[in-house]
C-alpha cells in the first residue's frame, strides 16, 4: 500500500511539473489585447482582426523578432489585463489620460485623434456647447470605458447637465441613437465616419469634442518591454511605416 501511496504521489508531482511548464509563457510570443469594435483601427473582417493598430502592432513584433498574437477581449476589461499581466501590451485606440497612467505605463504617441458627435440630421444640437447649456438635460450615448464615456462623466453626468447613456459598443450606441434612445453619441472620429457612412440619416457635428492621443499600454513593472517598443516605434515614425499604415485606413480628405 505504500508503495502504490508513494507512485501516486510522483505521478501528482510529474502531472504537476508538466502542467507548469505547459502554461510558461513563450519569449518569442507577443500578446497584444485590443477590442475589435472600432474601425479603422481595429475591426473583424474575414474572422481576422484587421485595422492601423493591428498593422503597427505586427510591424513591432516584426522588429522585434517576436510573433503576434492579438487577444479580443471587453474594452473595459483591457487595461486592467495588462496591469495585471494577462497580456504583454494593449493597442485598442486608447488615449492617454492620467487615471489610465495610474493603472499602466503608455509608449509614445503613434496617432492622433477627435471625440465627436453624432446625431440625427435636423437635431436641435448644432455644436459641442449645446451639451453644455443650461437645462438641455440631453441623453448622451458612449462606448463602455473609452474616453468618450470619460470626458461626458465628467464634463456632464457629473455636472448634472445631462446623462450617459453607456454600450459595449460603439454600433449599440449608434443604434440607440437611431432608436431615439440618446439624443446624440460621442465617440472617435474615424468610426463615426464609419458608422454616419453606414446609416442614413446622421451627421458629424463640425466642432470635435476635445483631441487626443494615442499610444500603446504596458505593464509598470515591463520596462524592458516599454523600451523595446517604444525603439522600434521611432524607427517605424522614422521610416514612414507608421504614417503609410495610417494612410492605408485613413485617406488624406481631398
Amino acid at each position: 500500500m505504500k508503495k502504490i501511496i508513494a507512485l501516486v504521489l510522483v505521478m501528482l508531482l510529474a502531472l504537476t511539473c508538466m502542467a507548469g511548464c505547459g502554461a510558461k509563457k513563450d519569449d518569442n510570443v507577443l500578446v497584444m489585447a485590443t477590442n475589435a469594435e472600432f474601425p479603422p483601427y481595429e475591426y473583424m473582417e474575414d474572422g481576422k482582426i484587421v485595422g492601423i493598430d493591428a498593422e503597427i502592432a505586427a510591424a513591432i513584433a516584426e522588429k522585434l523578432g517576436k510573433e503576434l498574437k492579438i487577444e479580443n477581449v471587453d474594452f473595459d476589461s483591457i487595461v486592467i489585463g495588462v496591469q495585471e499581466g494577462k497580456y504583454d501590451f494593449a493597442m485598442a485606440g486608447l488615449t492617454v489620460t492620467e487615471d489610465r497612467k495610474e493603472q499602466v505605463d503608455f509608449t509614445d504617441t503613434y496617432a492622433t485623434g477627435k471625440q465627436v458627435i453624432i446625431v440625427k440630421e435636423g437635431s436641435k444640437i448644432t455644436k459641442a456647447d449645446d451639451l453644455f447649456a443650461e437645462g438641455a438635460n440631453h441623453k448622451i450615448g458612449v462606448q463602455l470605458a473609452t474616453t468618450g464615456d470619460l470626458y461626458c462623466t465628467w464634463d456632464i453626468e457629473d455636472e448634472k447637465l445631462g446623462t450617459v447613456e453607456r454600450y459595449n459598443k460603439g454600433a449599440d450606441a449608434v443604434i440607440a441613437l437611431q432608436s431615439g434612445k440618446v439624443d446624440c453619441v460621442v465617440i472617435d472620429n474615424e468610426p463615426a465616419k464609419v458608422f454616419v457612412e453606414q446609416n442614413d440619416g446622421l451627421k458629424i457635428l463640425e466642432t470635435e469634442y476635445i483631441i487626443e492621443d494615442y499610444a500603446a499600454a504596458v505593464g509598470k513593472k515591463n520596462t524592458e518591454l516599454m523600451a523595446d517598443i517604444n525603439g522600434a516605434l521611432k524607427e517605424l515614425i522614422a521610416d514612414g511605416t507608421v504614417q503609410k499604415i495610417i494612410d492605408k485606413y485613413i485617406p488624406a480628405e481631398k
